[in-house]
């Protein structure tokens, strides 16, 4: 497996010197990105329900850190998300990226975050990911 880049220490997902952070640690099991992660008080949209964006974000960065994990440099050049619940805060969720199709520079990836209490889905994603060249 890859170590974080430096250049990615102060990534909003990721980055462990990010302060403001999620700090996110992504690791591969059996072919598909896991992590795990329980939104706080600062991740708040409203009424106690964790902002849509950082759902998003953490979506995103679950499979963009398939391909860093795979050794690939990649950006996302497109991504569709649904959510399909809202997720109160404190509640930890389990987050999944996997890969569904290469071909050329383009890799299509999805994504879920799952409630580990309740195992239902809150949000799931569709990605196109375009690889950067050596």
């Amino acid at each position: 497996m890859s170590s974080l880049r430096t250049d990615a220490n102060h990534c909003f997902v990721c980055g462990p010197s990010n302060p403001i952070g999620l700090q996110l640690e992504f690791r591969l099991e059996d072919d598909v990105c896991v992590a795990t992660f329980t939104p706080g008080p600062h991740h708040c949209g409203y009424d106690n329900v964790t902002h849509g964006g950082i759902v998003f974000s953490a979506l995103d960065d679950v499979m963009a850190n398939w391909l860093f994990l795979k050794g690939y440099r990649a950006f996302t050049a497109k991504c569709d998300i649904r959510y399909r619940d809202a997720l109160p805060l404190g509640t930890t969720v389990r987050l999944e990226g996997r890969c569904t199709r290469q071909k050329a520079r383009l890799t299509q990836m999805s994504g879920r975050m799952i409630r580990v209490d309740t195992d239902e889905v809150v949000a799931e994603t569709e990605a196109s990911f375009m690889m950067i060249p050596e």
